[in-house]
């Protein structure tokens, strides 16, 4: 039986990021990751870095490619039926956010993870989780080879994602999952065209909303609003070109088209578990909470976790101070549901929710629409939306 300080399921942000800062303090662990590393570094996700996140990558020695080759974002663009109102973030808040896709993060703290020579093992899957109520929780795993083993820690974290099967072993304790649908959905697509804007556009219209978002120079990743049904199959190129341009065009921005290299269908939902915590088992990022993409706060909910977890475990192995661990769940959760507030806020006011009823229809369209117009046109309005956007800072804390 191999034994670590801290077990960590899952090689995700999350993950990776705690085994990191762990190191740092001086106490090993362990990542447990099912898919290669292959797999996991061409994961293409999007990833807007709050000021926080970006600072402590930096702080922390995995920020240098970070400097290097992510664009910094001083503002947004929302497009207001064709208006165009310009949120300037550094202006209001004196911070801006970066431009960096989760794939490009996972990369940064695979490579420094392994060049600290911390262990990461990849296509090993966790088959079991017991006695995380006891002095030393045991991981039953196997591995692609088809060799089982196990691993005993004296923590466990589940970074597993939102299928996560330690948080079910925490819902057996009692923990509720509480769930939010929307009725709404995103139509991705990836497309080799010049860059639209140097900044984000978020934009509204009666027929529903659409993103416009930059991956490099000649890469774009374009969303518009579907239908949660919808499938690929139907969104042919044409339609796409339209949507888009119905929303987005205006007298100064014209949405550049090329050549579509990706479709995929992104479903809206929100969850939060009600408990991060049983025993010796925690959870953090996607196993605890998930947020629709429209605030751009699933990544660095997961980052603001492990920034509270990472002391926490660290004080509870070298000092056998288990105080801060125990208020994990009491720290994180305020901060996760001002993220679920703020993307939903976001999310209803960007987009349309037909209800099969015209003149509602008309009514809920146009009254979002001001809501927009009043949030956009005060100092108050666009202080309060660049304030939530560029994210608060991180926790800190000493061990």
């Amino acid at each position: 039986m191999a034994q670590t300080p801290v077990a960590i399921v899952g090689a995700g942000p999350a993950g990776l990021m705690l085994s990191h800062l762990l190191h740092l303090q001086g106490v090993d662990s362990v990542v447990i990751e099912s898919q290669s590393r292959e797999q996991v570094e061409a994961t293409v996700r999007a990833g807007i870095l709050e000021q926080g996140t970006v600072k402590l990558m930096q702080e922390t020695g995995v920020g240098e490619r970070l400097d290097r080759i992510a664009e910094i974002d001083r503002g947004i663009q929302i497009s207001i039926a064709g208006e165009m109102q310009r949120i300037d973030l550094h202006k209001y808040t004196g911070n801006c956010v970066a431009v960096y896709p989760q794939h490009e993060v996972l990369i940064d703290l695979i490579d420094r993870r392994l060049s600290d020579n911390g262990e990461i093992w990849f296509n090993t899957t966790v088959d079991q989780i017991e006695g995380h109520k006891t002095d030393t929780p045991t991981i039953h795993f196997t591995k692609d080879s088809g060799e089982q083993g196990q691993l005993s820690a004296s923590y466990v974290v589940g970074a597993d994602g939102s299928r996560s099967l330690c948080r079910q072993l925490i819902a057996a304790d009692g923990a509720q999952r509480l769930k939010h649908e929307y009725p709404f959905a995103w139509f991705g697509v990836m497309v080799e065209a010049p860059q639209t804007n140097p900044e984000l556009i978020y934009a509204t219209h009666p027929d529903g909303f659409a993103l416009i978002s930059t991956r490099t120079q000649d890469l774009q990743r374009y969303y518009v609003q579907c239908d949660p049904e919808d499938t690929v199959d139907m969104w042919s190129d044409d339609r796409i070109w339209s949507a888009l341009h119905t929303r987005v065009d205006s007298e100064d921005v014209k949405v550049s088209e090329g050549p579509i290299t990706d479709k995929a269908v992104l479903r809206f939902r929100s969850a939060v578990t009600s408990k991060m915590q049983s025993g010796r088992l925690f959870i953090a990022g996607d196993a605890a909470h998930t947020v629709p993409p429209t605030g751009a706060k699933g990544l660095n909910l997961a980052i603001a976790d492990v920034a509270v977890l990472a002391p926490a475990l660290a004080r509870a192995i070298k000092n056998g101070d288990e105080g801060l661990l125990q208020e994990y769940t009491a720290i994180a959760l305020p901060r996760i549901w001002k993220a679920q507030h703020f993307s939903f806020w976001m999310s209803s006011m960007l987009h349309s929710a037909p209800t099969g009823n015209p003149a509602d229809d008309m009514f809920q369209t146009e009254r979002r629409l001001a809501e927009l117009r009043t949030v956009t046109s005060s100092d108050a309005g666009r202080q309060l939306l660049a304030s939530q956007y560029v994210g608060f800072d991180l926790p800190s804390y000493e061990v």
